[in-house]
């Protein structure tokens, strides 16, 4: 058994030499590459592999930092400048999400309602009309048709008091902390309609009724909190128009849905007080990094999608937040359908194609000027599950840093 380790150590010595040898060098050892990895162990193998990434050019002018852990057997297999603080770009939503599920449940749901207090008289409603805005960013015109058909059911054509639009979920800040003027920014209302923010003159429109009272945008003294729920006190539901968090979870992650990741971001905040603020959100979310055993107080967070130039993570609390997903299996069992898959599906539906990874990789991307990042899981090719996150930071051309970290998925399921 001795003999048979130190074999392994001179082989894994050899191995490691030879990525910074030459091809003539190498083979005046009179091993070649491929005697090499049949006999090392796989942990050697690609440690030695990714150990050769590190000197890419790539790297002569930007920054990288990256972590690969084993959840298999809970440890880590590689890391360098893992923890560097780096702006993650939209792996940023890895956190939103996983927060969500750990604090909102796998059975939460995103709402929309209308209410309405009074009497109904004839065809009129001697009261007010209220629209409860719960932040669903799949909230649609199909949906208001809903309401309406509800209101003509009721016998509902006219209103003799007000139409609230009420939009008290969240505070009326419009962007998130360090979001760009001139970037495609989602809309931060709790009230939408096919993605914009909805007035309570366009409720009326949509709706068909005649309002002969005033609109409103607001009014606070008619909420009652339920949770993270907002309804409205003594009043009589009309209608209701509800979403999963699994169906939301999916387009923020495989299509990186900005406004998705804010209106997640959102609920989560509304779980804490009212009028949700951001700063709600961040508070558990840092709880959550304290659960995974890394100090809160290290990293800058700013917004839920990653759009923020303010955001601060590092590879190794990607990877963390990502152990402790796999560890939950609630979260897991969420998480893992909503993340790209490699060669398939959202945005990584045209990369890895042609190798290993494809079909086997599942992560996040993240893509701003002179930021890319993947984060995500993996198995390799011993039937172990990986976790890993690369930042690419300072890189003038997105196509060579996804080629890169491309490389490296290969490398993990080769």
């Amino acid at each position: 058994m001795q003999a048979v380790m130190m074999k392994r150590l001179i082989f894994g010595f050899i191995l490691l030499l030879s990525t910074a040898l030459s091809a003539q060098e190498v083979s005046e050892l009179g091993i070649s590459g491929d005697t090499l990895e049949q006999q090392l162990p796989w942990p050697l193998t690609m440690q030695a592999r990714l150990d050769s990434m590190m000197r890419h050019p790539l790297l002569d002018d930007t920054q990288l930092g990256i972590m690969v852990w084993d959840l298999t057997d809970d440890r880590c297999l590689f890391c360098m400048n893992h923890r560097q603080l780096l702006r993650p770009a939209s792996t940023m939503k890895l956190l939103t999400a996983i927060t969500a599920l750990d604090v909102l449940g796998s059975d939460y749901q995103f709402s929309t309602s209308l209410y309405y207090k009074g009497t109904i008289s004839g065809r009129t409603l001697q009261g007010d009309l209220y629209c409860v805005g719960g932040m669903d960013p799949a909230f649609s015109s199909d949906d208001l048709k809903a309401f309406a058909e509800s209101l003509d059911r009721l016998g509902i054509d006219t209103i003799a008091g007000c139409i609230v639009a009420d939009t008290s979920m969240k505070d009326t800040l419009k962007w998130g902390e360090g979001w760009c003027w001139d970037d495609d920014n989602p809309t931060l209302s709790p009230l939408l309609v096919d993605r914009k923010a909805a007035s309570a003159a366009q409720l009326e429109k949509a709706l068909g009724i005649e309002v002969r009272g005033a609109r409103c945008e607001v009014r606070d003294e008619m909420r009652e909190v339920r949770g993270a729920r907002c309804e409205v006190r003594d009043a009589v539901l009309v209608c209701e128009r509800k979403r999963s968090i699994g169906q939301i979870l999916e387009r923020m992650m495989k299509d990186s849905d900005n406004l998705y990741a804010e209106s997640v971001y959102y609920q989560i905040a509304a779980m804490t007080g009212r009028p949700a603020k951001a700063v709600y959100a961040q508070r558990l979310e840092k709880a959550l990094i304290e659960r995974t055993g890394l100090e809160s107080s290290r990293y800058r967070l700013a917004d839920g999608s990653g759009l923020s130039l303010y955001n601060y993570l590092s590879a190794e609390l990607e990877v963390r937040l990502l152990r402790y997903a796999y560890q939950h299996r609630q979260v897991y069992s969420m998480l893992l359908p909503s993340l790209p898959i490699a060669g398939e599906d959202g945005t990584l539906k045209r990369r890895m194609r042609g190798t290993r990874a494809a079909g086997n990789v599942q992560a996040k991307t993240g893509t701003l000027t002179g930021v890319i990042s993947l984060a995500g899981y993996c198995t390799a090719s011993n039937g172990h599950r990986l976790c890993f996150a690369i930042m690419n930071q300072g890189t003038q051309k997105g196509s060579v840093a996804r080629a890169y970290q491309d490389k490296i998925c290969s490398i993990l399921c080769d």
